[in-house]
């Protein structure tokens, strides 16, 4: 298995299909915050929107679709705690038992998990704090995706619910298990099969 950094580790294009609202600098901390998880498993992740999907050729790719406002309004920071109910932030879809490459991302709810942890120190880094959120939510559903099982993880960003506080903390990786089982997954099976 190449090392994480290699240039010859496995790479996965995941694509964006944004239907609302998503903050410039929310999409790039996204994708440095989920590449850098999946790197330690030896993955590269590479980001293409929708829109170019179409004209690249890409052999190992998932689809993302991010649903509602990937941002965080200014006027709502102050509202205070949110009302988070338990909803998922995200879903991977499945047919008969077998995981699909297609993942939804529930931003609204994203959104107000993060604002229910944000103190008022965190106002001028919120967009920041969004898009690290989004990246673990992302993570957590490749995971799924790359282990072709909609089982959790036992801690880490792969475990079944992540709190406000833990999508914007300063560090949440993936557990010694579950980066274990990925690399395991990705060492003996070509990339192409991960995302049938």
């Amino acid at each position: 298995m190449p090392s994480p950094s290699s240039p010859s580790a496995p790479k996965l294009t995941v694509v964006l299909n944004v239907t609302g609202a998503f903050s410039p600098q929310a999409a790039i901390e996204m994708q440095h915050e989920a590449g850098g998880i999946l790197r330690e498993a030896g993955l590269n992740l590479d980001w293409l929107p929708l829109s170019e999907a179409a004209k690249t050729a890409v052999q190992d790719l998932v689809v993302v679709k991010f649903n509602g406002a990937c941002v965080l309004d200014p006027e709502s920071l102050d509202e205070g705690q949110a009302d988070i109910h338990s909803d998922p932030l995200a879903f991977t879809y499945s047919t008969d038992g077998v995981v699909q490459p297609f993942s939804e991302v529930a931003c609204d709810r994203v959104a107000a998990a993060v604002r229910s942890a944000l103190c008022s120190c965190d106002f001028p880094r919120a967009d920041m704090l969004l898009g690290r959120a989004l990246g673990r939510v992302v993570a957590h559903e490749l995971v799924h995706i790359l282990t072709r099982s909609q089982e959790h993880g036992r801690d880490g960003v792969a475990k079944a619910a992540l709190s406000g506080k833990e999508l914007i903390s300063r560090a949440l990786s993936l557990s010694p298990f579950d980066l274990n089982r990925l690399r395991q997954i990705l060492s003996q099976h070509p990339l192409a099969h991960a995302a049938d």
